[in-house]
């Protein structure tokens, strides 16, 4: 009986607060909306090569007595009005992020960051491009590929460093860099297609329901998932993934003549150290060890093109918190009392 009660009280509690939230929410949403509606996101831009050289030297300093870091610190003021007067004659580098999920919708932001950067760069300049993507949709990733054409197109130098996964949509976005790095225990590969669907047809026929498809034209459907399917419709279907599989193929090709496209596109994956085997990839490197090594003779600007989140979103976030710690906090409070 304590038991249902307790429970009784928690939902009127819950249903309250939820109540609660959900008008002030809508409120909110409307004002926001009418506020921000039109509103774009904007480039962040961090200059890593004062980062790198701030952790430097905070370890650096720490390691000398008191006069010591006294004079480093006066050195390093002279050695900063230095570089301002003098014009910088290092080359650029602009390294961007791209994680990719099964929309592959970062390339929404990641088209805003190359435009961005195409407008200021030249082929003395490089772009470099930290890859995560296991891939996806054959549409969204060939879209999020030519997104990192259009730096080919200029005749900027193109770098993908891999340091986990660049598998099937991510692997084609990759190939279309002029140099790929990966790590030696990153995930490439997966130069293939593949499609599913269930079919519930010989359910809805035990239950007798029936499903009426109407289609205009002899392919406009091939598999469904609630009609009966058939041996043509199937036969169709197999073959639109073979001609996508032989453009995928092609585009690989396109951009790294080097592999042996027969032996790579059969859908295996391969780490890091065997991609490069199969010249899937150019050399065994970190992006950290990459970038690194390029701050020593180059500028690197981290690129973002982020978009804050709007006033209703945030008090989403925080009344979706609050929910979940009403929740837990009930729950142990519940299994304390039935299993003290």
């Amino acid at each position: 009986m304590e038991f249902i009660t307790e429970y009784g009280l928690f939902l009127a509690k819950t249903a309250t607060f939820v109540i609660a939230v959900m008008i002030i929410v809508g409120v909110l949403a409307g004002l926001g909306g009418r506020v921000r509606k039109n509103t774009r996101g904007e480039l962040e831009i961090t200059h890593l090569n004062e980062i790198m050289d701030d952790m430097g030297n905070a370890l650096h300093g720490a390691m000398l007595n008191p006069s010591e870091q006294k004079q480093l610190k006066k050195q390093k003021k002279k050695e900063a009005k230095a570089s301002k007067k003098a014009p910088s004659e290092k080359k650029r580098v602009f390294l961007l992020d791209f994680k990719g999920d099964m929309k592959a919708s970062a390339a929404t932001n990641l088209r805003e960051e190359i435009t961005a950067v195409l407008s200021q760069a030249n082929d003395k300049d490089e772009i470099v491009v930290r890859l995560e993507s296991a891939g996806g949709m054959v549409h969204s990733y060939g879209l999020a590929s030519s997104q990192l054409d259009r730096i080919k197109k200029k005749g900027i130098p193109l770098t993908v460093c891999v340091d986990k996964v660049a598998a099937s949509g991510g692997y084609m976005m990759a190939c279309v860099a002029d140099k790929i790095l990966a790590a030696p225990f990153s995930i490439l590969g997966s130069i293939g297609v593949v499609a599913q669907l269930p079919n519930f047809n010989r359910l809805l026929k035990k239950h007798d329901v029936d499903v009426e498809l109407h289609t205009a034209g002899e392919h406009k459907r091939t598999l469904t998932m609630f009609g009966e399917n058939t041996d043509e419709g199937r036969e169709k279907f197999v073959e639109d993934l073979e001609d996508t599989h032989e453009l995928f193929k092609d585009f690989v090709s396109q951009h790294r003549d080097s592999v042996d496209i027969n032996a790579i596109a059969t859908g295996d994956i391969w780490l890091g150290t065997r991609a490069k085997e199969l010249s899937l990839v150019d050399e065994l490197m970190t992006s950290d060890e990459y970038i690194v090594e390029l701050s020593a003779d180059a500028n690197i600007y981290e690129v973002k093109y982020a978009h804050h989140k709007t006033l209703p979103e945030k008090v989403g976030l925080a009344a979706e918190s609050s929910a979940d710690r009403l929740l837990l906090r009930w729950w142990n409070r519940l299994s304390a009392k039935r299993f003290s």
